[in-house]
């Protein structure tokens, strides 16, 4: 994907009233100010209750859900003829704060501001994508590219199982 083709939706969407957190690459991009690598897609949040004017929206661009193993209703990817994904993940907070459905964002790392080209975005807040990349195994382009670039940026500390 093109940050052109990330721009492009996250405008779109903010035009219909649509709020989107972006997560994944395109955040770790959007924090550091700069691209760090390809990215094959544009990862993103959004509200349950947001959820199908997003669908809707997507639809009308020629995106349909690309089937994929461990889809959920929460976590689904959209994709249009020109091979642009979206992975989407879906959630909703009750009113106590709590998880009520969907991947479990803290409500805390749905504060991140950044800018990607001259586009200003919500994203995933810097110390919170840092603690995400690093949860889990790492992949290639996460040691790579997403931790150091974070680390880079903002100083935080790369754990062993990530310094590789």
């Amino acid at each position: 994907m093109r940050v052109q083709d990330v721009t492009e939706i996250v405008s779109g969407l903010r035009e219909e009233g649509i709020t989107i957190w972006v997560d994944g690459g395109w955040c770790v991009d959007a924090l550091v100010g700069r691209q760090t690598r390809l990215h094959a897609d544009l990862d993103i949040a959004i509200a349950r209750a947001d959820e199908e004017r997003l669908r809707a929206w997507f639809k009308a661009g020629g995106y349909v859900e690309i089937p994929r193993p461990g889809a959920t209703p929460a976590n689904f990817v959209l994709g249009d003829a020109s091979g642009r994904q979206v992975d989407v993940h879906v959630f909703e907070f009750a009113e106590d704060g709590s998880l009520r459905y969907g991947i479990a964002y803290p409500k805390e790392s749905l504060t991140g501001q950044a800018t990607l080209g001259d586009v200003p975005v919500r994203c995933i807040a810097a110390e919170w994508m840092f603690r995400f990349k690093t949860a889990y195994p790492p992949a290639p382009k996460d040691l790579a590219d997403d931790v150091r670039a974070l680390h880079e940026e903002f100083g935080f500390a790369i754990p062993p199982s990530h310094a590789g």
